[in-house]
Protein backbone atom coordinates (compact mmCIF):
# COMPACT_ATOMS: atom_id res chain seq x y z
CA UNK A 1 0.00 0.00 0.00
CA UNK A 2 2.84 2.39 0.83
CA UNK A 3 4.40 1.61 -2.54
CA UNK A 4 1.14 2.34 -4.37
CA UNK A 5 0.63 5.61 -2.49
CA UNK A 6 4.22 6.66 -3.17
CA UNK A 7 3.74 6.00 -6.88
CA UNK A 8 0.54 8.07 -6.95
CA UNK A 9 2.25 10.98 -5.18
CA UNK A 10 5.19 10.86 -7.59
CA UNK A 11 2.96 10.71 -10.68
CA UNK A 12 0.51 13.42 -9.60
CA UNK A 13 2.86 15.67 -7.65
CA UNK A 14 0.21 16.00 -4.94
CA UNK A 15 0.16 14.66 -1.41
CA UNK A 16 -2.61 12.24 -0.57
CA UNK A 17 -5.04 13.34 2.14
CA UNK A 18 -4.66 11.59 5.49
CA UNK A 19 -6.93 8.67 6.31
CA UNK A 20 -9.57 9.79 8.80
CA UNK A 21 -11.86 6.76 8.73
CA UNK A 22 -11.16 3.28 10.03
CA UNK A 23 -13.04 0.03 9.99
CA UNK A 24 -12.54 -3.10 12.07
CA UNK A 25 -12.85 -6.45 10.34
CA UNK A 26 -12.75 -10.02 11.54
CA UNK A 27 -10.66 -12.48 9.60
CA UNK A 28 -12.42 -15.36 7.85
CA UNK A 29 -10.92 -18.22 5.93
CA UNK A 30 -13.89 -18.41 3.57
CA UNK A 31 -17.24 -16.76 2.92
CA UNK A 32 -19.84 -19.30 1.89
CA UNK A 33 -21.89 -19.13 -1.29
CA UNK A 34 -25.18 -19.15 0.72
CA UNK A 35 -24.00 -16.12 2.68
CA UNK A 36 -23.07 -14.28 -0.49
CA UNK A 37 -26.44 -15.18 -2.03
CA UNK A 38 -28.21 -13.93 1.09
CA UNK A 39 -26.27 -10.69 0.88
CA UNK A 40 -27.12 -10.11 -2.76
CA UNK A 41 -30.79 -11.06 -2.69
CA UNK A 42 -31.82 -10.16 0.86
CA UNK A 43 -29.77 -7.11 1.79
CA UNK A 44 -29.51 -5.58 -1.68
CA UNK A 45 -32.60 -6.57 -3.72
CA UNK A 46 -32.81 -3.20 -5.53
CA UNK A 47 -29.20 -3.42 -6.60
CA UNK A 48 -29.75 -7.00 -7.73
CA UNK A 49 -32.63 -5.87 -9.96
CA UNK A 50 -30.45 -3.04 -11.24
CA UNK A 51 -27.54 -5.28 -12.24
CA UNK A 52 -29.85 -7.89 -13.76
CA UNK A 53 -31.51 -5.19 -15.91
CA UNK A 54 -28.19 -3.72 -17.05
CA UNK A 55 -26.63 -7.04 -18.01
CA UNK A 56 -29.70 -8.37 -19.82
CA UNK A 57 -30.19 -5.09 -21.66
CA UNK A 58 -26.64 -4.91 -23.01
CA UNK A 59 -26.62 -8.62 -23.91
CA UNK A 60 -29.76 -8.28 -26.03
CA UNK A 61 -28.62 -5.03 -27.64
CA UNK A 62 -25.30 -6.51 -28.73
CA UNK A 63 -26.87 -9.72 -30.01
CA UNK A 64 -29.70 -7.88 -31.78
CA UNK A 65 -27.23 -6.04 -33.97
CA UNK A 66 -24.00 -8.00 -34.02
CA UNK A 67 -25.45 -11.51 -34.30
CA UNK A 68 -27.19 -10.59 -37.58
CA UNK A 69 -24.67 -8.01 -38.81
CA UNK A 70 -22.34 -10.28 -40.81
CA UNK A 71 -25.20 -12.21 -42.43
CA UNK A 72 -26.96 -8.95 -43.26
CA UNK A 73 -23.88 -7.62 -45.05
CA UNK A 74 -23.35 -10.76 -47.13
CA UNK A 75 -26.99 -11.70 -47.78
CA UNK A 76 -28.59 -8.33 -48.50
CA UNK A 77 -25.68 -6.06 -49.44
CA UNK A 78 -23.53 -8.57 -51.32
CA UNK A 79 -20.43 -7.79 -49.26
CA UNK A 80 -17.73 -10.35 -50.03
CA UNK A 81 -15.27 -9.35 -47.32
CA UNK A 82 -16.84 -8.28 -44.03
CA UNK A 83 -13.55 -7.86 -42.16
CA UNK A 84 -13.18 -4.13 -42.72
CA UNK A 85 -16.78 -3.49 -41.69
CA UNK A 86 -16.29 -5.51 -38.51
CA UNK A 87 -13.07 -3.62 -37.80
CA UNK A 88 -14.94 -0.30 -37.93
CA UNK A 89 -17.58 -1.71 -35.59
CA UNK A 90 -14.92 -2.99 -33.16
CA UNK A 91 -13.04 0.32 -33.24
CA UNK A 92 -16.17 2.28 -32.36
CA UNK A 93 -16.71 0.06 -29.31
CA UNK A 94 -13.17 0.65 -28.11
CA UNK A 95 -13.13 4.40 -28.78
CA UNK A 96 -16.54 4.89 -27.16
CA UNK A 97 -15.54 3.23 -23.90
CA UNK A 98 -12.20 5.05 -23.89
CA UNK A 99 -13.61 8.49 -24.66
CA UNK A 100 -16.66 8.42 -22.40
CA UNK A 101 -15.22 6.61 -19.37
CA UNK A 102 -13.98 9.78 -17.57
CA UNK A 103 -17.51 11.19 -17.60
CA UNK A 104 -18.78 8.37 -15.38
CA UNK A 105 -16.80 9.92 -12.54
CA UNK A 106 -17.28 13.57 -13.51
CA UNK A 107 -21.00 13.56 -14.31
CA UNK A 108 -21.87 10.53 -12.20
CA UNK A 109 -22.75 6.89 -12.66
CA UNK A 110 -26.52 7.33 -12.75
CA UNK A 111 -26.56 10.08 -15.37
CA UNK A 112 -24.04 8.44 -17.66
CA UNK A 113 -25.37 4.88 -17.47
CA UNK A 114 -28.93 6.09 -17.96
CA UNK A 115 -27.87 8.33 -20.84
CA UNK A 116 -25.74 5.79 -22.69
CA UNK A 117 -28.30 3.01 -22.29
CA UNK A 118 -31.30 5.07 -23.38
CA UNK A 119 -29.47 6.84 -26.21
CA UNK A 120 -28.01 3.65 -27.70
CA UNK A 121 -31.42 1.95 -27.42
CA UNK A 122 -33.17 4.82 -29.18
CA UNK A 123 -30.55 4.90 -31.94
CA UNK A 124 -30.90 1.16 -32.55
CA UNK A 125 -34.68 1.57 -32.77
CA UNK A 126 -34.20 4.33 -35.34
CA UNK A 127 -31.89 2.02 -37.28
CA UNK A 128 -34.67 -0.58 -37.26
CA UNK A 129 -37.17 1.94 -38.64
CA UNK A 130 -34.95 2.96 -41.57
CA UNK A 131 -33.31 -0.45 -42.09
CA UNK A 132 -34.91 -0.93 -45.49
CA UNK A 133 -33.28 2.27 -46.77
CA UNK A 134 -29.74 1.51 -45.55
CA UNK A 135 -26.79 0.05 -47.40
CA UNK A 136 -23.66 -1.65 -46.07
CA UNK A 137 -21.88 1.63 -45.30
CA UNK A 138 -24.79 3.44 -43.66
CA UNK A 139 -25.71 0.36 -41.61
CA UNK A 140 -22.12 0.17 -40.37
CA UNK A 141 -22.16 3.89 -39.53
CA UNK A 142 -25.40 3.38 -37.58
CA UNK A 143 -23.86 0.45 -35.70
CA UNK A 144 -20.68 2.39 -34.97
CA UNK A 145 -22.62 5.30 -33.47
CA UNK A 146 -24.96 3.05 -31.48
CA UNK A 147 -22.14 1.07 -29.92
CA UNK A 148 -19.93 4.10 -29.35
CA UNK A 149 -22.39 4.84 -26.54
CA UNK A 150 -23.46 1.27 -25.77
CA UNK A 151 -19.92 0.01 -25.16
CA UNK A 152 -19.36 2.65 -22.48
CA UNK A 153 -22.68 1.81 -20.83
CA UNK A 154 -22.03 -1.94 -20.95
CA UNK A 155 -18.57 -1.44 -19.45
CA UNK A 156 -20.18 0.55 -16.64
CA UNK A 157 -22.56 -2.35 -15.97
CA UNK A 158 -19.55 -4.49 -15.03
CA UNK A 159 -18.27 -1.65 -12.88
CA UNK A 160 -21.65 -1.35 -11.16
CA UNK A 161 -21.80 -5.04 -10.27
CA UNK A 162 -18.32 -4.83 -8.77
CA UNK A 163 -18.83 -1.78 -6.58
CA UNK A 164 -22.39 -1.79 -5.23
CA UNK A 165 -22.04 -5.04 -3.28
CA UNK A 166 -19.70 -5.84 -0.36
CA UNK A 167 -16.07 -6.13 -1.37
CA UNK A 168 -15.82 -9.83 -0.59
CA UNK A 169 -18.51 -10.56 -3.17
CA UNK A 170 -17.23 -8.33 -6.00
CA UNK A 171 -15.67 -10.98 -8.24
CA UNK A 172 -18.50 -13.45 -7.73
CA UNK A 173 -21.17 -10.80 -8.35
CA UNK A 174 -19.62 -9.89 -11.70
CA UNK A 175 -19.51 -13.57 -12.63
CA UNK A 176 -23.07 -14.13 -11.40
CA UNK A 177 -24.69 -11.27 -13.31
CA UNK A 178 -22.58 -11.88 -16.40
CA UNK A 179 -23.72 -15.51 -16.36
CA UNK A 180 -27.36 -14.43 -16.05
CA UNK A 181 -27.02 -11.86 -18.81
CA UNK A 182 -25.30 -14.39 -21.05
CA UNK A 183 -27.92 -17.03 -20.29
CA UNK A 184 -30.83 -14.74 -21.09
CA UNK A 185 -29.31 -12.68 -23.89
CA UNK A 186 -26.70 -15.12 -25.12
CA UNK A 187 -28.93 -18.19 -25.40
CA UNK A 188 -32.38 -16.75 -26.07
CA UNK A 189 -30.99 -13.96 -28.24
CA UNK A 190 -29.22 -16.03 -30.92
CA UNK A 191 -32.17 -18.41 -31.16
CA UNK A 192 -34.52 -15.49 -31.74
CA UNK A 193 -32.25 -13.45 -33.98
CA UNK A 194 -31.16 -16.53 -35.90
CA UNK A 195 -34.79 -17.23 -36.74
CA UNK A 196 -35.26 -13.61 -37.83
CA UNK A 197 -32.29 -13.66 -40.20
CA UNK A 198 -33.45 -17.00 -41.65
CA UNK A 199 -36.95 -15.65 -42.28
CA UNK A 200 -35.59 -12.41 -43.73
CA UNK A 201 -33.28 -14.35 -46.06
CA UNK A 202 -36.08 -16.63 -47.20
CA UNK A 203 -38.42 -13.70 -47.90
CA UNK A 204 -35.61 -11.47 -49.19
CA UNK A 205 -36.94 -8.79 -46.87
CA UNK A 206 -34.29 -7.11 -44.72
CA UNK A 207 -36.91 -5.27 -42.67
CA UNK A 208 -37.83 -8.54 -40.93
CA UNK A 209 -34.57 -8.20 -38.98
CA UNK A 210 -35.80 -4.91 -37.53
CA UNK A 211 -37.94 -6.84 -35.02
CA UNK A 212 -34.75 -7.93 -33.30
CA UNK A 213 -33.49 -4.34 -33.27
CA UNK A 214 -36.69 -3.20 -31.58
CA UNK A 215 -36.47 -5.92 -28.92
CA UNK A 216 -32.84 -5.15 -28.16
CA UNK A 217 -33.59 -1.42 -28.09
CA UNK A 218 -36.55 -1.84 -25.74
CA UNK A 219 -34.56 -3.91 -23.23
CA UNK A 220 -31.61 -1.51 -23.39
CA UNK A 221 -33.87 1.48 -22.78
CA UNK A 222 -35.55 -0.41 -19.94
CA UNK A 223 -32.12 -0.97 -18.37
CA UNK A 224 -31.48 2.77 -18.58
CA UNK A 225 -34.80 3.57 -16.91
CA UNK A 226 -34.07 1.10 -14.09
CA UNK A 227 -30.69 2.78 -13.61
CA UNK A 228 -32.41 6.17 -13.36
CA UNK A 229 -34.57 4.95 -10.48
CA UNK A 230 -32.36 2.37 -8.73
CA UNK A 231 -28.85 3.51 -9.64
CA UNK A 232 -26.26 4.16 -6.94
CA UNK A 233 -24.15 7.30 -6.88
CA UNK A 234 -20.89 5.50 -6.30
CA UNK A 235 -18.52 8.03 -7.83
CA UNK A 236 -16.00 9.53 -5.42
CA UNK A 237 -16.90 7.16 -2.59
CA UNK A 238 -14.93 4.41 -0.95
CA UNK A 239 -16.15 0.89 -1.56
CA UNK A 240 -16.66 0.43 2.20
CA UNK A 241 -19.15 3.30 2.25
CA UNK A 242 -21.07 2.06 -0.77
CA UNK A 243 -21.55 -1.36 0.82
CA UNK A 244 -20.13 -2.41 4.18
CA UNK A 245 -17.80 -5.42 3.99
CA UNK A 246 -19.17 -8.74 5.20
CA UNK A 247 -16.14 -9.04 7.47
CA UNK A 248 -16.80 -5.73 9.24
CA UNK A 249 -17.26 -6.09 13.00
CA UNK A 250 -20.87 -5.66 14.02
CA UNK A 251 -20.12 -3.29 16.88
CA UNK A 252 -17.72 -1.21 14.84
CA UNK A 253 -19.43 -0.87 11.49
CA UNK A 254 -22.65 -2.81 11.71
CA UNK A 255 -21.56 -5.49 9.25
CA UNK A 256 -23.13 -5.57 5.83
CA UNK A 257 -25.82 -2.93 5.68
CA UNK A 258 -28.99 -3.00 3.61
CA UNK A 259 -29.05 -0.69 0.62
CA UNK A 260 -29.82 2.82 1.74
CA UNK A 261 -28.58 5.14 -0.99
CA UNK A 262 -31.29 6.49 -3.24
CA UNK A 263 -30.30 7.64 -6.70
Amino acid sequence: MRSIEKTVVEETGEDLPPVDETITIRQRKTISIPEIAKTVFTLYPRRTILCFSLFVGQAFLYNAFFFTYGDTLTTFFDVKQTGWFLAVFAASNFVGALALSPLFDRLGRVRMITGTYVLSGVLLAVAGVVLGDLDAVTLTVFGAVVFFFASAGASAAYLTASEVFPMETRALCIAFFYAIGTAVGGITGPLLFGRLIDNASADKDITAIAIGYFIGAALMIAGGVVEAFLGVRAEGQSLENIAKPLTAEEDAAGGAQPEHQPA
